[in-house]
């Protein structure tokens, strides 16, 4: 049976009244990231500001991180995201040239670093091949997926693919703080050539003794790399038998929808509140 309880210029934009595409932004097309609805996405007000292109570089097959410049001024709080503008880009198409991207580096490090699949549209060819120092609008931060107060209990991440980027904002924060939440990360990916940050999160195993990496590969058949961990869908035995001495969990799902919606409907049928269960859902990819 699962636990649960018992240099760059800023400027304020207010904020719509209306929620549309992702938490609580007013922009028309997204990729990323969705708020479940027992989320608060209010917000007051938010920065707009320019940045510059640092770096990219991949994080897995098809997946690419890039490092934007961060003003000192820039303040988020692990696990939000941010709407980003492409600047007179040398391509658009109907998708247009807005998307929203869940922060996926911690507030301690020095850029803006977004992590994307790289699909075959006008915003990513254009994202992929700009010249570096070529400058976007960002505007932001937004959301309400972080890592809850209480470290007497236990927060359980559920993530798919690309679902894992706020994720690692939330995890490198807690390590470098040193928070004495217990954190559990369940990982699901087709294979390990496909999975953004995979030896990194595997790795703060070693600098973070209350957290916990739970790997799983579904289609390991075509795959060229090992894997030792687990090679089913995260579905509730797997939960039970990891999650044992987990106190009174919070629960956190982000990924495709269809996942956030399956994982959803499976801890609601386990007993779970959804008080407990905390959503985002990833288009788009």
């Amino acid at each position: 049976m699962l636990p649960h309880a018992d240099g760059v210029g800023i400027v304020l934009k207010s904020s719509p009244s209306e929620k549309e595409g992702i938490g609580g932004a007013s922009k028309s097309n997204f990729e990323g990231v969705t708020e479940g609805d027992n989320m608060s996405t209010a917000v007051a007000k938010w920065p707009i500001f320019r940045a510059k292109l640092k770096s990219r570089n991949l994080v897995a097959e098809r997946t690419m991180a890039f490092h934007f410049d961060k003003p000192a001024s820039f303040v988020f709080t692990a696990g939000q995201f941010i709407d980003m503008d492409l600047l007179s880009p040398s391509e658009t198409d109907a998708e247009g040239n807005t998307r929203g991207f869940s922060v996926s580096s911690a507030p301690y490090e020095d850029t803006i670093m977004v992590t994307t699949r790289l699909r075959d549209t006008a915003f990513k060819r254009v994202l992929k091949t700009m010249p570096l120092q070529t400058e976007v609008k960002i505007e932001g931060p937004f959301g309400d997926l972080r890592l809850h107060n209480n470290p007497k209990r236990a927060a359980v991440f559920l993530a798919g693919g690309i679902g894992v980027t706020p994720f690692r904002s939330i995890l490198l924060d807690a390590a470098s703080r040193k928070l004495p939440h217990r954190i559990l990360l369940f990982f699901s990916n087709h294979r390990p050539e496909d999975a953004p940050f995979l030896n990194e999160l595997q790795s703060l195993e070693k600098t973070n003794a209350n957290y916990r990496f739970i790997g799983t590969m579904t289609n390991m058949d075509k795959s060229k790399l090992p894997w030792h961990g687990e090679r089913s869908v995260i579905n509730k035995e797997m939960l039970d038998r990891h999650l044992k001495d987990a106190a009174s969990p919070i629960y956190y799902i982000a990924g495709p929808p269809g996942m956030v919606k399956g994982l959803h409907s499976m801890l609601q049928g386990a007993g779970i509140d959804d008080d407990e269960i905390r959503t985002e859902e990833f288009t788009g990819y």
